[in-house]
């Protein structure tokens, strides 16, 4: 398989000391993938900065100002959570361009697939305000790109982000042409992502939300991906999938309390790629969005990367090993969306 990657040294220069979204997330990931000899085996995805049209697609151009404005002068806070820096509108212009890129090269059949390992991260950006942590909603920006200038009639987006992703939510909620469906700890940050919150409008029912309470891990997301995810997808027949790859439903996670194991996160990898691969020719891009424990970030991110390599002979590396606590059950929020979207088994 040809797998891409897209890093870019000023994804490195949004940072801010203490913030637990900083630049070391993203020094972790690289130096695992030296360290096992992985980096050397992807094909880079030069990042260039989105173009002013296809930002405009998804963000205000008052919004878009703003933040250009901030930077300039020397930085502050969108709000409590949402930092910028100096850098940081250049690196949001490069987390952007890069997504597009490798979903371009995708779509233009030169890689398989690719994950974009970019910061700042991107899914709870708002048209007109960022928050979360996110200032430019890079896979909102890549599934309008793919829709607008490759013909797509479908795109697929998979948020397993510990939290939903609002920004993708409000931005497609009315839009047929993009289903989108997240798996998170509820009610958690930012409040959204209740079962009954479905889309509206023409989309209606593009919108799938599967909030869990804290304690779900590798046997529940696997029962999720099968009664949930992939029904759903098989019925929507997607032209492409686009996923927000968040890491912070580790068990170990400073930031929540989920249970999931760098395992667990692997097999959720397996399974989009098998969907990709059964549905739209393989063609699947990963994004970067949480993921506060540095180790389980950086080695969910190393095999997530042997997943779409395709290694036939890949064993998983798992310094943490599995959750320590029981896990909580998942029956009655499975039967609840499976009831809300009219879901077959698969």
């Amino acid at each position: 398989m040809a797998t891409g990657y897209v890093y870019d040294p000023v994804y490195l220069e949004h940072n801010l000391r203490g913030h637990p979204e900083n630049q070391q997330r993203l020094r972790q990931i690289l130096s695992v993938l030296e360290k096992h000899s992985t980096q050397s085996r992807l094909t880079h995805v030069p990042a260039v900065p989105i173009t002013r049209e296809r930002l405009e697609r998804a963000h205000e151009p008052h919004y878009i100002e703003q933040v250009q404005r901030v930077a300039q002068q020397g930085g502050g806070h969108l709000d409590p959570d949402t930092y910028v820096r100096p850098a940081s509108y250049d690196a949001a212009l490069m987390a952007a361009g890069g997504l597009v890129e490798a979903t371009r090269a995708v779509l233009d059949g030169e890689l398989d697939n690719a994950f974009a390992l970019v910061r700042p991260p991107g899914h709870h950006a708002l048209r007109g305000r960022g928050m979360g942590f996110c200032l430019f909603n890079n896979v909102a920006i890549a599934a309008h790109y793919a829709l607008a200038e490759h013909g797509l009639d479908r795109v697929f987006i998979m948020d397993f982000d510990v939290h939903p992703g609002n920004g993708t939510q409000d931005e497609f909620e009315a839009d047929p042409a993009v289903m989108y469906i997240s798996t998170h700890q509820y009610p958690y940050y930012p409040g959204t992502g209740y079962w009954n919150e479905t889309g509206r409008g023409d989309g209606e029912g593009s919108i799938i939300n599967v909030p869990l309470g804290g304690g779900v891990g590798d046997q529940g997301f696997a029962r999720i991906f099968q009664e949930i995810v992939v029904p759903a997808a098989w019925r929507f027949q997607p032209e492409l999938i686009l996923v927000s790859a968040g890491y912070d439903a580790h068990w170990d996670d400073p930031l929540a309390y989920m249970q999931l194991s760098i395992g667990g996160y692997a097999a959720i990898a397996q399974a989009l790629k098998d969907l990709a691969d059964e549905l739209c020719g393989g063609r699947i891009v990963f994004t970067l969005e949480g993921g506060y424990h540095l180790e389980a970030l950086a080695y969910s991110v190393l095999n997530t990367f042997s997943v779409l390599l395709g290694d036939e002979t890949w064993q998983l590396v798992d310094p943490l090993g599995p959750s320590p606590s029981r896990e909580r059950p998942v029956s009655d929020i499975i039967e609840r969306v499976r009831q809300t979207h009219n879901l077959t088994r698969a």
